[in-house]
């Protein structure tokens, strides 16, 4: 289908999904797909996991807009550029958005395999998509506090742990030392990844409504013995991602948000 088509839809609710997620999308099923290098600004990433396209599904005969993958600033873009599909879902009527992510787990409580829920985050990236101006936005509550709640609810109506904590956002590639690890748990970190904060800080500077979870993929460094490898963490995602669609179907199924 073409991109008149994805604009057409007016989708208000989107999802945006990390490595090893993006069979989340055949969980709503698929009606058409647009890749991103068909959408002026965007490109696909390079990185293993993310398909780079936008998929329409829909749930409850509403439009929803799902991401299948993202660009990364480690991949050599700004963050004016990692944020180019946020301000496109703006631009075709999105004004909700979940952000989701593979990331690796600091808080001993938790167990991997399982979704945190993004109750505020950390940006030690470095970096920000508002760059250039005196563009002062509010981040008290980056992450809506209604959607924490209506995802809480419905993780207990489908019997799902779901945990929250705080994300810190590092640059990477590399991943994180022991030593960093144990700086971000003394700062109040419960879970590190390098993405969708630059994502969240676009979305809201434009009044979008922002919902983050991450998928808890590893142990961060220094926790256990093992090394850490990019493709077990998508290979976990892969495995994990069907909590991931259980979850939010079951979000926006009811009690629906406005226009849900």
């Amino acid at each position: 289908m073409s991109l008149t088509d994805l604009q057409d839809a007016r989708p208000e609710t989107a999802i945006v999904l990390g490595s090893g997620l993006g069979a989340v999308a055949e969980a709503f099923g698929i009606e058409y797909e647009v890749l991103y290098a068909d959408v002026p600004g965007l490109s696909a990433s390079t990185v293993l996991g993310h398909a780079g396209r936008f998929v329409l599904a829909r749930h409850n005969g509403k439009p929803i807009l799902i991401a299948q993958g993202r660009r990364h600033l480690y991949e050599g873009l700004t963050a004016h550029e990692v944020t180019a599909g946020v301000r496109f879902m703006h631009s075709i009527g999105v004004k909700r958005v979940v952000l989701t992510n593979a990331a690796g787990a600091i808080h001993e409580s938790f167990h991997i395999g399982g979704l945190m829920l993004i109750a505020d985050h950390i940006n030690l990236q470095g970096v920000t998509p508002l760059l250039g101006g005196a563009h002062f936005h509010d981040m008290s509550e980056v992450y809506s506090a209604a959607w924490r709640e209506k995802l809480h609810a419905a993780a207990q109506t489908i019997g799902l742990k779901l945990h929250s904590g705080v994300y810190a956002a590092l640059l990477g590639p590399q991943y994180e030392t022991p030593a960093e690890i144990r700086m971000l748990r003394t700062i109040g970190a419960d879970a590190v990844g390098m993405s969708t904060v630059p994502e969240a800080i676009q979305a809201r500077a434009l009044d979008m409504e922002v919902a983050g979870i991450s998928m808890l993929t590893n142990w961060a460094a220094g926790l256990k013995p093992q090394t850490l490898h990019h493709a077990e963490v998508v290979e976990v995602g892969k495995a994990a991602g069907a909590c991931l669609a259980r979850l939010l179907k079951a979000a926006l199924f009811h009690p629906p948000l406005p226009g849900v």
